[in-house]
């Protein structure tokens, strides 16, 4: 008397759009190979002697954190701590500075 009912034409499409969609993922996880391996980012800032590092800092335009650890590889920390490093020495200047975020310049000559 029970059973399963009869499923509507609606109902077959989707239930058929869905195996087509878990098949292509699978074939997609297959093609793909294995996983890229991600590079660590380095704990130590550049070095501020280096010439070509200095070249390239007064090449940008404003030094964020950010954007020097972007550039160079390095962690946020890392770049926060070369930042104040160099405008302790002299080489940039503090342009603005809030509670979060601190913007630099290169001194130009």
């Amino acid at each position: 008397m029970g059973g399963k009912k009869k499923l509507s034409l609606k109902q077959i499409e989707r239930s058929q759009e869905k195996k087509d969609e878990e098949e292509s993922k699978e074939k997609k996880k297959e093609k793909s190979g294995a996983p890229r391996e991600k590079k660590p980012l380095g704990i130590l800032p550049p070095d501020a002697k280096n010439p070509k590092v200095m070249g390239e800092l007064k090449r940008m335009n404003v030094l964020t954190p950010y954007a020097v650890a972007t550039r160079f590889g390095v962690r946020i920390s890392a770049a926060k701590d070369f930042l104040e490093q160099l405008n302790d020495e002299g080489q940039i200047q503090l342009v603005s500075s809030s509670h979060n975020i601190k913007i630099y310049k290169p001194i130009a000559g």
